[in-house]
């Protein structure tokens, strides 16, 4: 590694740098007038995701407004359900919705089809790793396996109280869903890689509230397999792993799941980062979405509290969770100001 590799990869290789690299999670769209203007000219977000040409100007949105450190691909973590043969839509103002779920071993047989399938993802990754600056980097992602379970399982979002009893109820068959989307997972982000991507994350983002048995059967142990089987087929992207929620369980998953970086969610205290750092992790995390919505005094308070608890070794300076909608620009330019010391440019009255 030298000055000329992106920051965040820096980071993610164990290097503490004298400031860290900044990206947000959900970056791309949600908060940007840009973005919701290009999204009008989409039919539904389905197609929006696997339009390139759109896809990519979404994901290269807020790197043109603001100077963060990373630009991270605009998709979804259901479009490998959608590409395993269940239908997948989003309503309006409700979120997403998922048909009747297809026998296991049937989406089974279309794993290796499924890759083909989401290949308009790969086209977005290059198309941006084209247009963005050398010194930024491009992630990839996927969700995990048990998070896409639990829509897979239930039809859409909800407190998954449902997809937790499937789990005590029918261990066997949940096993075998998940082991279907580790493989599918696996070849995604092997494709991504391979497509542009420098860094992989693996958004487990219902991770939270699982007994710590449960948390290594259908957290750790799909993590782990994905990373194995990505790394099997020669790539070398750094990882960054993110059981949200995970409580104190997150030292269980870093000691087990061979990621490089580990994200961390509100809820994470000092210590627990040092303990990560110590062991060998680069952190990710942890400012609350709400707070940077909220701004003022106390979110300026938090932002020197995280960058000085955390600058002792390899940091990346993120949100617990992802950009809400409402947030206000100004307060997403000032943190991103605070933590590079660059200005943010003026743009066109929001």
């Amino acid at each position: 590694m030298n000055e000329t590799t992106p920051r965040l990869l820096r980071a993610l290789s164990g290097e503490t740098l004298e400031r860290p690299p900044i990206w947000f999670m959900r970056q791309a769209g949600r908060s940007l007038p840009e973005y919701h203007e290009l999204r009008t000219r989409a039919a539904d977000f389905i197609s929006f995701c696997h339009n390139p040409e759109m896809a990519a100007e979404a994901t290269l949105q807020p790197v043109r407004r603001f100077p963060l450190d990373a630009a991270i691909v605009f998709a979804d973590i259901l479009l490998i359900p959608r590409a395993l043969g269940q239908e997948v839509w989003f309503e309006a103002g409700e979120g997403p919705r998922l048909g009747a779920m297809p026998e296991i071993a049937r989406m089974a047989g279309e794993v290796e089809a499924s890759t083909g399938r989401l290949s308009s993802i790969g086209e977005t990754l290059a198309r941006v790793r084209s247009e963005l600056e050398p010194e930024r980097a491009l992630i990839g992602f996927a969700g995990g396996p048990w998070t896409v379970a639990t829509y897979m399982i239930e039809g859409r979002g909800s407190d998954r109280s449902a997809a937790r009893t499937f789990a005590y109820e029918h261990p066997e068959t949940l096993d075998a869903l998940l082991d279907v989307l580790v493989d599918a997972t696996a070849r995604y982000l092997v494709m991504q890689a391979r497509s542009g991507a420098q860094a992989l994350k693996i958004f487990e983002s219902w991770a939270e509230g699982l007994a710590e048995d449960v948390f290594e059967r259908i957290v750790i142990r799909p993590h782990r397999a994905i990373v194995e089987q990505v790394r099997a087929a020669g790539v070398t992207a750094p990882f960054i792993g993110f059981p949200r929620g995970a409580g104190a369980l997150v030292e269980n998953y870093a000691r087990s799941v061979p990621v490089e970086g580990v994200a961390l969610d509100t809820q994470a205290s000092a210590e627990l980062g040092r303990r990560l750092q110590a062991g060998g992790k680069t952190i990710q995390g942890a400012l609350d979405n709400l707070l940077l919505r909220a701004g003022g005094a106390a979110l300026d308070a938090r932002v020197e509290g995280l960058l000085a608890q955390w600058s002792g070794g390899p940091y990346i300076f993120n949100l617990g969770h992802g950009v809400i909608p409402d947030t206000p620009i100004a307060h997403i330019a000032r943190v991103v100001e605070r933590v590079t010391g660059k200005p943010v440019k003026a743009m066109a009255a929001e």
